[in-house]
């Protein structure tokens, strides 16, 4: 897998579909992503090998015996689904992660290294705006690094 990197804009049909950018799809392993709820209220989606890697992780990381541990595993790993895509390059987002993502018509699919976001774009728009001063202040802490 190479790097799923890329903002993409694209609009969820009336059966819950949303067309995955060829540029994405050319970079998975295979035809079937992983979907769950993220946080800052986007949907997350992994390849299935991603997926185990972050699901083992948390459940090592995590008690069953704490009660902050136990909302995590419900909030990111419960809900999550195994999805295929089809071969017109779409995705069937479950109802229930719809809802909880809030998306509605026009999406953010944006690529992040190793998994991908999905956004209701005004959602989207409104998080940017209410963070701008967060990330100038993130990206003022990384004054130190070099490539």
């Amino acid at each position: 897998m190479e790097l799923l990197t890329g903002e993409f804009r694209n609009t969820l049909d009336e059966k819950g579909r949303l067309s995955l950018p060829a540029k994405l799809r050319g970079e998975l392993p295979g035809n079937v992503l992983v979907v769950t709820q993220g946080i800052d209220s986007c949907l997350w989606l992994f390849p299935p090998e991603q997926w185990r890697a972050l699901s083992a992780k948390l459940l090592e990381q995590t008690s069953l015996f704490h009660a902050r541990a136990r909302l995590i595993q419900r909030r990111i790993l419960a809900p999550s689904q195994e999805m295929e895509i089809d071969k017109a390059g779409r995705i069937a987002i479950p109802q229930a992660l719809r809802e909880f993502a809030g998306l509605s018509k026009d999406c953010v699919i944006l690529g992040i290294t190793k998994y991908i976001e999905i956004w209701d774009a005004e959602a989207y728009r409104k998080y940017l705006e209410a963070n701008e001063s967060e990330f100038l202040a993130a990206a003022e802490e990384l004054g130190g690094l070099t490539f």
